[in-house]
């Protein structure tokens, strides 16, 4: 029997989603989404959010499970707001070499969702040298290999390459661990388990370094209010081989259970329902919607999900 109060992860998640359920026209594609000087990070990157975290959590939910029923039906929300994936094709013509369409199309593509029109389109550009050759972050490297890869592309760029050259591949010092590089672990984790799904891809001294610091690190985050990158950090503890960390779990779920407001919502940072005010869309999308992914994934590695 778990020491672990999954009562209390239930209800993070049960909130959590009822609150992005209850949001979820503020997720839709604005006008601004296919203009030239739009700004995808208001646009596109809360629908691929969205819907990364649908099709993720449709995964660890069985269909009798009525929230299998809710994920996919935000996703198939998603889906349509991208005009079942032709919008794709347009950004292609708009932003020929711009990563983030196949970023968030990729997630469609995992899903199921295809596009052929829009993948032929993507796998003509990503041909090219100019693509090849694109400088990028190692982190972000790894992550589009991957859209690459759901999205049908494939090239002899071995992510093992961009792995060794992220700051987690170089297992550095604990104490040097900042906000910038506390993000970018969790999402080199992401990419290499396809979010949580393979948790066999994490190398052996990768898996042990992680798993001996994390308590440490989501502790920290947790103190100093950072609920996002938290959520994310359970995430990734929830995304190694091996056991869970149930002390580690006892004690940071009802902390964030604390922080989030009776509508669901979680705060990127910050105060609580304490504060007397809730925060804006803006500020607690991603919060929320990695509090509910982390809770879901949690759940299902306890084993405390709906029997299949």
């Amino acid at each position: 029997m778990t020491a672990v109060d999954v009562r209390t992860i239930l209800e993070v998640r049960s909130a959590a989603f009822a609150w992005v359920s209850a949001h979820r026209g503020d997720f839709a594609l604005g006008d601004e989404a296919l203009t030239a000087d739009g700004h995808a990070d208001r646009t596109w990157k809360p629908l691929g959010e969205l819907a990364l975290t649908c099709a993720s959590v449709r995964q660890y939910t069985a269909p009798s499970d009525p929230l299998h029923a809710c994920v996919s039906e935000l996703l198939d929300f998603a889906w349509q707001q991208t005009g079942r994936g032709e919008l794709f094709l347009h950004l292609q013509q708009l932003e020929p070499f711009a990563t983030y369409p196949l970023e968030v199309y990729s997630v469609f593509a995992g899903a199921g969702l295809r596009h052929a029109g829009y993948e032929a389109a993507a796998a003509t550009v990503a041909s090219t040298r100019g693509w090849r050759l694109t400088e990028q972050e190692p982190t972000r490297r790894l992550g589009i290999l991957g859209a690459e890869r759901h999205s049908g592309i494939h090239r002899p760029e071995p992510a093992e390459q961009a792995l060794g050259r992220t700051w987690l591949g170089g297992l550095p010092e604990p104490w040097t661990l900042e906000r910038s590089s506390g993000y970018a672990l969790t999402h080199v984790v992401f990419h290499l388990t396809d979010w949580g799904r393979t948790a066999d891809r994490v190398p052996a001294d990768l898996a042990a370094y992680l798993t001996h610091w994390l308590p440490s690190w989501l502790d920290t985050c947790l103190d100093a209010g950072m609920w996002d990158l938290g959520c994310e950090l359970l995430i990734v503890a929830a995304s190694l081989p091996g056991p869970l960390d149930e002390e580690m779990l006892q004690d940071a779920w009802p902390r964030i259970a604390r922080a989030q407001h009776d509508s669901g919502a979680l705060p990127v940072e910050g105060p609580g329902p304490g504060a007397g005010f809730e925060p804006d869309f803006p500020h607690s999308y991603h919060s929320t919607l990695m509090a509910a992914f982390a809770a879901a994934l949690t759940v299902e590695r306890l084993g405390q999900g709906v029997p299949g």
